[in-house]
Order: C-alpha cells, then sequence, then structure tokens
C-alpha cells in the first residue's frame, strides 16, 4: 500500500509539473514569437536602408529565442558536457556543421551547445526536415532563412536544386557563418535498417548507434558556397548585396559534431517541453577539420568511414553511469587524439 501512495505520489507531480511547463511554454511562445516577427515588420525600412544592421537585429533576436528553448531543458536538469575540439576557435569562419541524427531533441540541445559559441547562433543557417515548418518555431525559422527539406526519392533532385538556389539567394546576403545539417537524412530509427542493408551489400561497416551519411546536400552545400568565393559572384538580389559578402572567404571548415544520449535513449521535443523524464546529462563531441576544396572527394569518403568512429563514440556514451564516465572521457580523448594525428 506504502509503495502504492508513493508510485501515485510520484505520478502526481509528474503530471502536474508537465501541465505547468506546458502552460508556460504555450505563454512564452504567444508572447515571443509574435515579438520576434512584429519587430521584424517595423524595421522593415532599415531593411531596405541597412540590410546588414538589420540581419545583425534579427539575429540577435533569433539567439535570444533559442537561449529561450535551451532554458525548457536546463530548467528540467537536461544538461551537456561536451568533448573534442574547442569550435569557439573558428566560431568567426564559415563552417559546415554535420550532425548525427537521433530525435527531435537533437536539434534543441544543438541550441544549448551553441548559445556560449560567439556569435555562430545568430548567424547560423540550419537545414531541417519540412515538417519543423508546421512546428511553432516554423516561422521563425522560415524568416530567419533557414532550409525545410524533404526527405524520399520522389523529392531528391528537387530538393538539391532547390537547395543551391537557397543558398546563392540567402547565406552570403545574410552573413551567414555556420549551416548546420543532418547528413544522415533521417532519424537512426527510421534509417537504421536501410543503412546497414546498405552497408552489408557494399562491404560497409555495420552500424548500430548512428547511420551512413547520405552526401547529396553535403555535396551540394561544398561545391556552392566556394564557387560563390573562387567565381566571386553571389546569387540573390543586388539590393541585398553588401560589404560582408565581397568580404566573404568561402567555406573554411567542416566540423563534426556526435551527439551521444546515456542508454542510447534519445530525448525528443516532448520530453523538452513536459520533463518528465529524470535529469539527464547528454554527451557532444567536436571535431573540426580545415575544408580544402581539391580534397572534397576525399573529404566525402573520409565522411562515410568516420561514421564507424560516431558509432563507438554513441556506444562509449550509451553505457555511461557514474562509475564508468572517468573510463568513457580516456576512452573519447584517446580516440581524439588517434584522429587528430591523421
Amino acid at each position: 500500500m506504502a509503495q502504492l501512495l508513493d508510485r501515485a505520489g510520484k505520478l502526481s507531480w509528474v503530471l502536474f509539473n508537465s501541465v505547468f511547463r506546458f502552460t508556460f511554454m504555450f505563454l512564452n511562445n504567444c508572447v515571443a514569437i509574435p515579438s520576434y516577427c512584429l519587430y521584424l515588420l517595423l524595421l522593415q525600412p532599415l531593411r531596405i536602408w541597412d540590410s546588414s544592421a538589420f540581419w545583425h537585429i534579427e539575429g540577435v533576436m533569433f539567439k535570444w529565442l533559442l537561449a529561450m528553448v535551451s532554458s525548457w531543458g536546463w530548467i528540467a536538469g537536461y544538461t551537456v558536457t561536451e568533448w573534442g575540439d574547442d569550435v569557439r576557435d573558428i566560431s568567426e569562419e564559415e563552417a559546415m556543421v554535420i550532425v548525427n541524427h537521433q530525435s527531435t531533441g537533437d536539434v534543441c540541445t544543438l541550441m544549448m551547445c551553441l548559445q556560449d559559441k560567439g556569435t555562430v547562433v545568430r548567424k547560423m543557417m540550419w537545414l531541417m526536415d519540412h515538417v519543423f515548418k508546421y512546428t511553432n518555431f516554423g516561422l521563425v525559422s522560415l524568416i530567419h532563412g533557414d532550409f525545410f527539406i524533404r526527405q524520399g526519392k520522389a523529392h531528391r533532385d528537387k530538393q538539391l536544386v532547390y537547395l543551391k538556389e537557397h543558398l546563392e539567394k540567402y547565406y552570403h546576403s545574410r552573413d551567414r557563418k555556420w549551416i548546420v545539417l543532418f547528413p544522415e537524412g533521417g532519424f537512426l530509427r527510421k534509417r537504421r535498417e536501410t543503412s546497414q542493408l546498405f552497408a552489408k551489400k557494399n562491404s560497409l561497416p555495420h552500424l548500430t548507434h548512428v547511420t551512413l551519411p547520405r552526401l547529396g546536400a553535403t555535396h551540394i552545400i561544398l561545391k556552392t558556397l566556394t564557387a560563390q568565393q573562387e567565381n566571386g559572384s553571389v546569387g540573390g538580389d543586388t539590393g541585398t548585396r553588401n560589404k560582408t559578402v565581397n568580404k566573404s572567404k568561402g567555406l573554411q571548415w567542416v566540423i563534426d559534431v556526435t551527439i551521444a544520449y546515456p542508454k542510447a535513449r534519445p530525448m525528443d521535443i516532448q520530453t523538452w517541453i513536459f520533463g518528465y523524464r529524470p535529469p539527464t546529462v547528454t554527451h557532444v563531441h567536436y571535431r573540426f577539420r580545415h575544408r580544402r576544396k581539391k580534397q572534397d572527394k576525399t573529404f566525402l569518403m573520409h565522411l562515410g568511414q568516420k561514421s564507424g568512429i560516431a558509432n563507438l563514440l554513441v556506444s562509449v556514451s550509451a553505457s555511461l553511469n557514474g562509475g564508468r564516465l572517468f573510463l568513457a572521457g580516456v576512452v573519447i580523448c584517446g580516440l581524439h587524439l588517434f584522429l587528430g594525428m591523421e
């Protein structure tokens, strides 16, 4: 009887906490998102007069909104431990960020991680599944200039063309620095079986915690952003071009980010909203390398091979509990040193 009452008390607290958090976040969104849109509407004359100043202000407000989302996890006790290279060293240079994808919570995790990485949050462009367009944050992402991509063979070729046009029109004209994409092309649980079948057929590593990346969008990004820099031309309306565009050095870095959840249990957006899971530490590993045009083909092959390393990193984190934390740190640091010698 005592155990039953104890469970009932815990369940009641979880339900109360979930309802309270949802109500707070609903009101939070009802105030913050319309305010963002209204301020940008009022600032449209500034966009015509000085587009760089307009997008600077928009970026600051965008960062505030991402900080708001990050706070939802922080209040619930969802924190992040970061490993590997210090990406703040290249926060002011153009980079492509590739991330493994397990759930909708990956985006929230990145929002939390990147808050202290200089100006990258307000100067970054996201590539997300088109489903995100219909969420509460979809309108904000549309205004910010993020790209929503459709999955599937029926849309693949057209989407790559649309991506190229989008980059030419918005990336440099809005002074973007980092572009974030999930090259696995979908959530782990949906892509794992297909990836393993493809790997078996082509004598590639058998992966459990990550999938083999799809390289279409990655190739378009590398080709398009570099071509703009080398040819000295940038797409988009001439009225939106500014001095920042002309000074661009093009894509300089590729940042490899691996997100690993304890016990291989990804956190989705519902978890961030309702906070029904106990406090959790998510592990994020960074590795960056300088990108050179002549090495693009080699890099694309290298990206596929490194899925095995990412799989091992996630496997280590999936087994984490208090006594194994130090051992995991030694393993990850050792892998980092090994990779750094390549």
